[in-house]
């Protein structure tokens, strides 16, 4: 199993030898605005992304070029992590412990399996735990500052799910691998030619049979860069809309581009394709009060107060609707009554999920923990059917969603690296 890590722990530290004068084994590598990388960061990370190269079989570049992508890569979790914290974004223990459960069921496997897993790769368990909670955290920063510049139209909407229709059952996903060649944010047409010649030598090289990740990682630009390019498995309307035009009718491992956007000239490759088979869709509705521990409400107090509200209503002295205007932490169901509407169960967490599956119609359940906090849930109602055509204007709209914020993504992260004060310090005994 490939472990994910992103490296941002920061691990300093003094080594005292028999009749010697201590030796500093750590520095500051990079300052980022008000925080620093340090030395012993940026090794972690080399490390580790030779570590999965290995594992993958994956060609790498020079140590220079690996160290530089490393340093922006830690740039950017820097600032993010700076921004959370101005923010107040934490993630507690018991979110934490469910996630990484999440992980390991993922896996088919248990949480004492999965720590044994951990260890053979190479990976102290506390470290992965940070790692994971450092990932999470990373996310919620993502989501609360590019979600509201994603605006969709009705129109949008509209235009999307015609397509589908046109496009029938069978919708093609594809395998991509990914370079972009930068220009500055304001280019002048020096920088622009410069950037075109660079994107027309990277591709060269790549149709004479260079490494795909290796280039990737030693000249892209892209946020995925010392993944190799990997974009992954996307469909094409959840695609960005400039990669979505390119690569409708070719064939596996062709070579698309260069392609210019606003950051500078793009080159794809398909490392893969394949279509979706027509599946039943098997819709629940149901219900949901969720409350989230907090400073002042702690996490055993939260799952009381769901408790109460259970028997409450299974006394008939209270409401499940009205509780949930009251008390529900989830403000968009809160005003329905905690009402999730018709909904493919695999949209929620597996903790929702899973509990819905167990459920009788008109049942409520136990209060059950997730990574959002604890909820008790009431299945209001099962379906199996074809999508109906609000069914294909929700799936439109997560398309729309996921295509605009990852196109968002890029530029947020950009505008926030073009803003901030960086100084890559020298390193020692060079």
């Amino acid at each position: 199993m490939k472990v994910i890590v992103v490296a941002l722990l920061i691990s300093s530290f003094l080594s005292l030898k028999t009749e010697a004068a201590p030796e500093l084994l750590d520095s500051v590598s990079v300052i980022v605005d008000q925080g620093v990388v340090l030395e012993s960061q940026i090794t972690e990370l080399i490390t580790v992304v030779k570590r999965n190269a290995a594992l993958n079989d994956q060609t790498l570049p020079s140590d220079r070029v690996l160290r530089t992508q490393a340093i922006e890569k830690l740039i950017i979790g820097n600032l993010q992590t700076q921004m959370a914290e101005r923010m107040g974004i934490q993630i507690s223990d018991p979110q934490l412990e469910q996630t990484i459960a999440n992980i390991a069921q993922g896996q088919n496997m248990n949480i004492a399996e999965f720590r044994e897993r951990i260890a053979q790769d190479g990976v102290a368990y506390d470290t992965y735990r940070e790692e994971i909670r450092q990932e999470l955290i990373l996310g919620e920063v993502r989501r609360a500052n590019v979600r509201r510049r994603v605006y969709i139209t009705e129109q949008e909407i509209n235009n999307l799910v015609k397509l589908i229709d046109e496009q029938g059952d069978q919708q093609a996903e594809y395998n991509l691998g990914h370079i972009l060649i930068e220009f500055p944010p304001e280019p002048t047409d020096e920088d622009v030619e410069q950037a075109k010649v660079r994107a027309n030598k990277v591709l060269e090289l790549l149709n004479k049979g260079s490494d795909f990740s290796k280039i990737a990682t030693a000249s892209s630009g892209g946020s995925r860069a010392l993944e190799g390019g990997d974009l992954g498995w996307m469909n094409i309307n959840s695609m960005p809309t400039l990669f979505a035009g390119a690569v409708q009718k070719k064939s596996k491992d062709d070579l698309i581009g260069p392609i210019r956007s606003g950051a500078g000239f793009h080159i794809l490759k398909v490392k893969d394709l394949r279509g979706i088979e027509k599946v039943e869709i098997a819709e629940v509705s149901s219900r949901h009060i969720l409350i989230k521990p907090s400073v002042i409400l702690s996490d055993e107090n939260a799952e009381k107060m769901l408790k109460e509200f259970r028997e409450q209503i299974l006394a008939g002295e209270a409401d499940f609707a009205a509780l949930a205007k009251e008390h529900s932490a989830d403000p968009g169901s809160a005003l329905k009554g905690g009402e999730l509407g018709w909904a493919d169960p695999n949209v929620y967490v597996a903790e929702f999920k899973d509990t819905l599956a167990k459920l009788e119609i008109d049942e409520i359940s136990e209060p059950v923990r997730s990574q959002h906090g604890w909820h008790i849930m009431q299945l209001i109602d099962k379906r199996v059917g074809d999508a109906t055509e609000k069914r294909k204007e929700e799936k439109a709209y997560q398309l729309l969603f996921q295509r605009k914020f990852a196109e968002e993504s890029e530029i947020w992260l950009r505008e926030i690296r073009a803003s901030a004060y960086i100084e890559v310090l020298a390193q020692q005994g060079k």
